[in-house]
């Protein structure tokens, strides 16, 4: 019986082989056949690839945008590896701060958006029927905590910053969709709970930090879908059911 395997170009494996890449020039280098100096001038092309790799392999905008962040670094890298021009790169380093405050108000308004559609979608009678259906917490130096039990969830914004910010969904329900809930954590930490029939979907970008997802998949699909979206810098968020 015949099998056919097609093997994908995943950020993963690219990984693999940088490592693999540096480990024989390490070892050819120590044993005198060759100069690694000459080879790893060139090692910035690395992170090119591997920012081109996640570029087709992402299918979020914030995955999109972080790879292209790898591709010009390697690019500003390598050109001045190679002496054809001069960039300190660390210079430019608040540039992330700026693409990441874009990355938060394009999620902010993108979700006002899927609010408001689903809003007229449904009639005008029925909207703001369930004031919970949208959080908004904030724990700056502090913590947040707080349940709901919308039956209704749209999802909303979570923001930890040097705090702590917990939210209990055990007892709400999506009525219909997907919800849609925008995660910045920085310095800080979220945890959030779900109930056992909804299926988590991780689109956030961790930076230095992490996002884990511990529930256990539903046994059927149900349909109830919560997407978790933004960053994780030097901090985490934790999903448990």
């Amino acid at each position: 019986m015949e099998s056919n395997r097609t093997h994908r170009l995943t950020p993963q494996l690219v990984l693999g082989l940088i490592v693999v890449f540096l480990g024989v020039v390490f070892t050819l280098n120590n044993v005198g056949l060759i100069d690694s100096e000459e080879y790893l001038r060139y090692w910035p092309s690395l992170l090119i690839v591997y920012g081109l790799v996640n570029l087709f392999e992402r299918h979020t905008s914030s995955g999109r945008i972080w790879a292209a962040v790898w591709i010009l670094v390697g690019t500003a890298l390598l050109l001045n590896n190679l002496d054809l021009t001069y960039i300190r790169i660390w210079d430019y380093w608040p540039l992330m701060l700026v693409l990441i405050g874009f990355g938060m108000m394009r999620g902010s308004i993108s979700r006002h958006r899927r609010v408001r559609n689903f809003s007229g979608a449904i009639g005008s009678e029925s909207v703001g029927t369930d004031e919970n259906s949208v959080i908004n917490g904030i724990a700056i130096l502090g913590g947040y905590k707080r349940s709901n039990n919308s039956q209704d969830f749209r999802g909303g914004e979570l923001t930890a910053i040097m705090g702590g910010a917990e939210l209990d969904l055990r007892d709400a329900s999506i009525k219909e969709g997907e919800a849609v809930l925008d995660l910045f954590a920085f310095w800080g930490g979220a945890k959030i709970k779900v109930p056992e029939d909804w299926t988590i979907s991780l689109q956030g970008v961790p930076i230095l930090g992490g996002f884990e997802d511990k529930t256990r998949p539903p046994r059927a699909d149900t349909g109830k879908r919560l997407v978790i979206k933004g960053y994780a810098i030097m901090g985490g968020a934790e999903i448990t059911n």
